[in-house]
């Protein structure tokens, strides 16, 4: 009995031992036929320490909403019959300058003269006057004072103007003259000076009583032009003063 037992411990003994056997050579076959695992990243030795951020300061600021630009509206589509319109290589025509309107300054009327020394009495006392004296002599009324103021005119112009040298008025030449009282207005004369014949108007007073001139005032005008004379029946007869 004893032999027997031994026999059968030895055969558990090699059969616990081929079946160890086997399982390990199953357990090599598995390893091969799995893949090879990577080998693990090396380790740089950093450390990463994340801090939690406050909840305000997560919010992002909202961005600013720009417009969009107006989209171009598609044209429409032309008919395929209507020819395309011609392009121009010509520039846009440049805008003209404003320009500020010219305002021309207004011309002011010429002012009368007033005379401040008067003459025509001086005139008629000189002596180379003598004819002259005579001739108003005989005149009276309207025509007395219209001569006398038509003396006190050449004078005062002989004095007032050096370069012109007066030897001849008529007072109605461009328009007659306005006699009332002792009042004298000429709108319409002229006076020759040098054989030409110029514009006069004037406004002569006279003594009531003595028949002098008390006051007087002209404006000499432009010269007459030659081809207005004829009509006018104005001539350039030579004279002292014409020379």
């Amino acid at each position: 009995m004893e032999l027997a037992a031994g026999k059968w411990d030895d055969g558990i003994q090699r059969g616990a031992a081929a079946s160890f056997a086997l399982h390990a050579i199953a357990i090599l076959l598995l390893l091969l036929l799995l893949p090879k695992a990577e080998p693990p990243l090396p380790d740089d030795g950093l450390s990463v320490e994340i801090v939690p951020q406050a909840a305000e300061s997560l919010k992002m600021p909202e961005p600013a909403k720009t417009p969009l630009p107006e989209q171009a509206k598609p044209e429409a589509a032309k008919p395929e019959g209507e020819p395309a319109a011609p392009v121009t290589n010509n520039p846009p025509a440049a805008a003209m300058p404003s320009v500020a309107p010219i305002t021309l300054p207004v011309p002011k009327p010429m002012e009368f003269v007033e005379a401040r020394q008067l003459f025509s009495d001086k005139v008629l006392a000189n002596p180379r006057s003598r004819r002259a004296r005579e001739a108003l002599r005989g005149l009276a009324g309207s025509e007395r004072n219209l001569q006398f103021c038509d003396l006190e005119a050449l004078e005062q112009v002989r004095r007032a103007q050096p370069a012109m040298a007066p030897d001849a008025l008529a007072p109605y030449a461009m328009a007659a003259e306005k006699v009332s009282g002792n009042s004298v207005e000429v709108k319409g004369g002229a006076f020759r000076s040098k054989r030409k014949w110029y514009n006069i108007q004037f406004k002569c007073e006279l003594d009531a009583g003595s028949g002098k001139v008390v006051s007087f005032a002209f404006l000499v005008g432009d010269a007459i032009p030659r081809g207005e004379w004829q009509e006018h029946n104005l001539v350039a007869e030579d004279g002292a003063a014409d020379q």
